[in-house]
């Protein structure tokens, strides 16, 4: 017997195997209720790992995000005019050089909070920020913005402009 004969009976023999457990799967499938109802069983079971894996990389994820900020907050912002508005510009190149490269999205987060935290009109420089700035990196930045009770750039909160200088001490 030649080798090409043994390697084509080989493998006609190994597909027809497959195509019979093929046919026998589906016919159990379409047969057997327990059996249906375990393979439902199966992809609800993966469902809700897949589910609770996600949730999990988001509470993960809001905490380092929750670390960052407070990092921020005790590294401090400069006071002076001149201090504000150099450090204000080097975050934005920082920040738009990170979302160029498509790095952390955090990292360049996180930048640009520090140039909203300078900025004398933070209301303005989102509405810039939601023109400019990726989805993923703003939606980090939001939920930054959310973890600073200092910040006032959301929608009205009530207070108005009054309302956020009592808290400006509180860093």
């Amino acid at each position: 017997m030649q080798t090409s004969t043994l390697v084509a009976i080989s493998t006609g023999t190994v597909l027809t195997g497959l195509l019979a457990y093929a046919v026998y799967f589906d016919h159990k499938r379409q047969t057997d209720p327990d059996f249906r109802k375990s393979l439902k069983r199966n992809n609800r079971r993966m469902a809700r790992a897949v589910k609770e894996e996600v949730e999990a990389q988001g509470a993960h994820e809001r905490e380092t995000i929750k670390q960052v900020v407070q990092q921020a907050k005790d590294e401090g912002f400069p006071t002076d005019l001149e201090e504000k508005e150099a450090y204000f510009m080097g975050q934005v190149a920082k920040g738009e050089s990170i979302c160029g490269e498509d790095a952390d999205k955090i990292e360049a987060a996180l930048c640009f909070y520090k140039a909203l935290k300078v900025y004398p009109q933070p209301k303005d420089l989102i509405a810039i920020y939601d023109k400019t700035v990726p989805k993923e990196v703003l939606e980090v930045l939001a939920m930054m913005v959310a973890m600073d009770p200092v910040l006032q750039v959301g929608s009205f909160t009530g207070g108005g402009a009054g309302a956020g200088a009592d808290n400006h001490g509180v860093e």
